[in-house]
């Protein structure tokens, strides 16, 4: 499929030729930006006859306590590497809001909810599940690669019921050093616990995305956001 590449400060987005019918909100990892996950897009195989947008925000510049405070593009602060402190609830809530702006504005040019999937990396992957399991509309899947679950002891009480079955791919790399499989595998039993569909791939793999996941992530997709059949 061939793309219209659109910049501006805040995002990419890849604007297909035909009318979008679907789109993919995709979020970058830690450090990284927009950019990071563009050229995977032309290896997922999507076809022709699913015109899909893609738009890869860029998130906001803020210090990063891990990090010595370094100022880089972060969805939100990490305090330390523990359960309590990897996710800043402030700067998720504020970064969880931005994303429901996106699939709002989705909506509103037309795409249903349905075939919006709301896709991230590490970091990105973590307001991905975030904001997806609270959104009110009933979103075409979730997208959660090398990441984990914020705040997990809160989903209970915070989940939507218009996302409870909700379909959820997660990939992860065994070797991770940055986000270990073991934060992943737990993210994955507090969803199932809720009751969620999640589907579980794992990779001989480190911190990164390869080309085996992008197939199995083409696959997801294209069931996710195929055309919906002719009513006869």
């Amino acid at each position: 499929m061939n793309y219209r590449s659109q910049q501006t400060d805040d995002e990419v987005t890849l604007e297909p030729e035909a009318p979008a019918q679907g789109a993919v909100v995709w979020l970058h990892g830690l450090g990284a930006d927009g950019h990071d996950f563009v050229p995977a897009v032309d290896a997922l195989g999507l076809p022709d006859s699913v015109p899909v947008r893609f738009t890869f925000p860029h998130a906001a510049y803020r210090p990063v306590t891990v990090n010595a405070g370094y100022v880089m593009r972060a969805w939100y602060d990490i305090k330390s590497f523990t359960p309590e402190g990897r996710a800043d609830s402030e700067g998720l809530a504020e970064s969880v809001r931005r994303v429901n702006a996106y699939l709002d504005a989705e909506i509103a040019r037309g795409v249903l909810a349905t075939r919006i999937v709301l896709a991230g990396f590490s970091q990105g992957g973590a307001v991905a599940l975030s904001a997806a399991l609270r959104y009110p509309r009933r979103l075409g899947g979730v997208l959660a690669l090398s990441t984990y679950l914020p705040f997990p002891a809160r989903l209970s009480a915070e989940k939507s019921a218009g996302n409870a079955d909700v379909p959820i791919l997660m990939c992860h790399g065994r070797q991770d050093p940055v986000v270990p499989i073991g934060m992943g595998r737990e993210a994955l039993e507090v969803l199932r616990a809720q009751g969620y569909a999640v589907e579980w791939h794992e990779y001989p793999m480190q911190h990164e995305v390869c080309y085996e996941e992008l197939d199995e992530i083409g696959r997801w997709l294209r069931a996710r956001l195929a055309p919906a059949a002719p009513v006869p």
